[in-house]
């Protein structure tokens, strides 16, 4: 008879041994932001275990589109991962989350600011018991006066001023086309769990570590939030141009737009010669990159006329002989193909055996301690015996 894996040993079991190898994951995060920090965790080795209510993580009823039936948005922040589902009302399953939070390394949770306090789940309750735990807090709008705020993306892109800044001047503000605070919270909540652990390893010591939604949107904003920072000024909408750099936008060409991106001086000279008149670097009105941003009305309509003459591949293929910034404007599927055509190989193949199905690539690259993509996003519960026959070990 084939070997079978012991049940309990496969949730530990990896094809390589990443840098979190070893390191156990309670994640009670749901939606996008604490899952995807777990998803990436669980790339790099770390053996996550998802609490999801009976119902599941809201994202699995998240559909279209579907995959064999299921959410692709669900799927697309929670491979790597094992399920078990928990009824926090009821005694015995509070009891079994209460030794996965005693057990594990690490604990993360974007409940409601004391949401998990009645459960005797919050960070005082855990610590008690695992005091060299890291626990991990995402909320929406932070855990003072913003407590009480549902933190939904939306509401962040609007309320941080995101909004304000996208769409151009004479249109009404329009979100971001994916929930992109709730992914930077993903990526700020990873680092900071790394960061604590590094420091567990040198003191023994465990500790909370908070994010919210709100913090990552003004920090994110750099250059915008820094202008009312540090020097009063309210950026506004300009569609799709910089306030600082010019040219830096999309320009129509014979057949379609080109994104050009002209960082400095040096390359405006050799834009300008590329598209043929040189004269334009010369000019007083567009010598610095400064002048051109203050001028850039009388220099927009003179690249207009001049990149209209050749169509977008030509011009990216002249731009990229010349190490000129520039790129077309791609649809997803399109994106995705270019990635493929310069070699980054962006679709993995995910699950082993006959589990099966694609997955986007984790983006970092290690040399020694390769991300691995071991487990599909697991069913709703398709682990909980086996995650109980751990904790009764």
């Amino acid at each position: 008879m084939p070997h079978q894996t012991d049940p309990v040993e496969a949730l530990f079991e990896r094809s390589g041994d990443g840098p979190l190898a070893g390191i156990v994951i309670a994640d009670f995060g749901r939606v996008l932001a604490a899952p995807y920090c777990t998803m990436l965790l669980a790339d790099m080795g770390a053996t996550v275990l998802k609490v999801e209510s009976l119902d599941g993580d809201e994202t699995r009823s998240w559909m279209p589109p579907v995959f064999e039936g299921a959410s692709t948005y669900n799927m697309s922040i929670n491979r790597n991962k094992h399920s078990i589902a928990l009824d926090f009302r009821d005694e015995d399953d509070l009891a079994i989350a209460k030794s996965l939070a005693a057990k594990c390394d690490v604990l993360v949770e974007n409940f409601k600011p004391g949401g998990l306090v009645r459960f005797g789940l919050d960070y005082d309750r855990v610590q008690l018991v695992n005091p060299d735990v890291i626990y991990a807090s995402v909320t929406g709008f932070g855990t003072a006066g913003g407590a009480d705020l549902p933190g939904y993306d939306l509401l962040v892109q609007g309320a941080a001023g995101l909004m304000s800044l996208t769409g151009d001047a004479d249109t009404v503000p329009y979100r971001a086309g994916l929930a992109v605070f709730d992914v930077f919270t993903g990526l700020h909540t990873c680092i900071a769990i790394l960061a604590a652990l590094q420091h567990r390893m040198k003191t023994g010591d465990g500790q909370r570590v908070e994010v919210d939604l709100m913090s990552v949107a003004l920090s994110s904003m750099v250059n915008q939030t820094a202008a009312y920072a540090i020097a009063g000024v309210t950026p506004k909408r300009i569609g799709n141009e910089h306030p600082s750099i010019y040219p830096y936008s999309p320009f129509p060409t014979s057949d379609g737009n080109l994104i050009v991106a002209i960082g400095n001086d040096r390359q405006f000279v050799a834009f300008a010669e590329l598209i043929g008149a040189p004269g334009l670097s010369t000019d007083l009105r567009f010598l610095t990159n400064q002048d051109r941003s203050m001028n850039r009305d009388e220099l927009r309509p003179v690249i207009e006329v001049l990149l209209r003459a050749k169509a977008t591949a030509e011009w990216f293929r002249l731009f990229r002989i010349a190490g000129l910034p520039c790129a077309p404007i791609n649809s997803v599927a399109e994106g995705i193909q270019f990635a493929e055509s310069i070699g980054l190989e962006p679709i993995v193949s995910v699950g082993r055996g006959e589990k099966t199905q694609p997955g986007v690539k984790n983006p970092v690259t290690f040399s020694l301690t390769p991300v691995t993509y071991d487990f599909t996003p697991p069913g709703l519960d398709d682990s909980g015996d086996a995650i109980r026959a751990w904790l009764e070990q």
